[in-house]
């Protein structure tokens, strides 16, 4: 099978020297693609920035802004039969990018965002892909019920919670903890492990059921 992965934080420009981004690693979304390519897989990594080398044999498209990654991920999904949306995508950019550095003043500096692009939301609707898609929901309470609603909203056959306000798991760490949430309301949780190891179980289940 081809999966389609994406991985990392993305980032929206204020300036030229800042912008607006998460605490995102990439380390899941790239342990799923090295075990996907272990499992004999082909893999498109649709990745955002991290300081992560790039699994041998997969072929990784990189993109910073969430624009950039709707724009590859319309490219590349059509050709797959798995879509994991494992990335932090930032869910707002600012409307308007300065041309130079904002300098500092003893004044506020107030923001004005607008939404990005909702990449897993068009991959129905929009991207037309047909095959088996899994998203991610990355929340901080009432996790179960907020995947659930997100498994719905978006389309897929698969969402993936995980706690990432539990100190030692998600963001900034080599272990996660998820509980696989499916159509109909039936969950399972995986235990806290390796990320590596999380991933080879994943790809499994995910292959198993496309």
């Amino acid at each position: 099978m081809h999966f389609l992965i994406t991985a990392g934080p993305t980032r929206e420009p204020l300036d030229p020297v800042r912008f607006l981004s998460n605490r995102s690693s990439g380390r899941m979304g790239y342990a799923l693609a090295e075990a996907a390519l272990a499992a004999g897989h082909a893999v498109t990594l649709v990745s955002g920035p991290v300081a992560l080398p790039v699994p041998a044999g997969a072929n990784r498209v990189r993109i910073e802004t969430a624009r950039e990654m709707f724009e590859a991920v319309r490219d590349a999904i059509g050709g797959c039969d798995v879509a994991i949306f494992c990335a932090a995508v930032a869910d707002y950019r600012p409307v308007a990018t300065a041309e130079h550095k904002l300098k500092k003043s003893g004044d506020r500096l107030v923001l004005e965002l607008e939404p990005t692009e909702d990449i897993l939301g068009s991959a129905r609707s929009v991207f037309g892909f047909r095959g088996y898609l899994v998203g991610f929901a990355a929340e901080t309470e009432r996790l179960v019920e907020h995947a659930q609603g997100k498994l719905m909203r978006k389309g897929c056959d698969l969402m993936i919670a995980n706690d990432v306000a539990r100190p030692g798991i998600g963001f900034d760490s080599d272990e996660n903890e998820v509980i696989l949430c499916l159509p109909g309301g039936s969950t399972r949780a995986l235990p806290r492990q390796s990320k590596k190891d999380l991933a080879r179980e994943l790809v499994a289940f995910i292959a198993s059921a496309a």
